[in-house]
């Protein structure tokens, strides 16, 4: 079974953490890492910006996409935010087990 590694930027450590946390309380993420100090360059509405964000490396399964995607779109503070999903080609069995049970519905 397959995983999705999916990343975002984040323009600070506070939307981060809220973003990470709701992500995690609703099963939507098993796990979200924050990688802070990232410098993106990027080019919006016709200029070229520089910014300092916050990357989040979210790992969730294929099932649970739409509604992370969904959940992401209402919680995000940008106007278009990154997200990029990454299929795993290969994991540890214990940690693909793992991050479905923690994604998975509650009965």
């Amino acid at each position: 079974m397959p995983i999705l590694l999916c990343l975002t930027t984040c323009p600070d450590a506070g939307s981060a953490d809220r973003l990470a946390r709701a992500l995690v309380e609703e099963r939507l993420a098993a796990c979200v890492s924050r990688l802070p100090g990232v410098q993106s360059t990027y080019r919006w509405q016709g200029a070229l910006e520089q910014a300092s964000e916050c990357l989040l490396l979210i790992k969730t399964t294929i099932a649970a996409y739409p509604a992370l995607q969904a959940r992401l779109l209402e919680l995000h503070p940008y106007e278009l935010p990154e997200l990029v999903a990454v299929e795993s080609s290969a994991a540890l069995p214990a940690y693909l087990h793992w991050v479905a049970a923690a994604t998975a519905p509650l009965e």
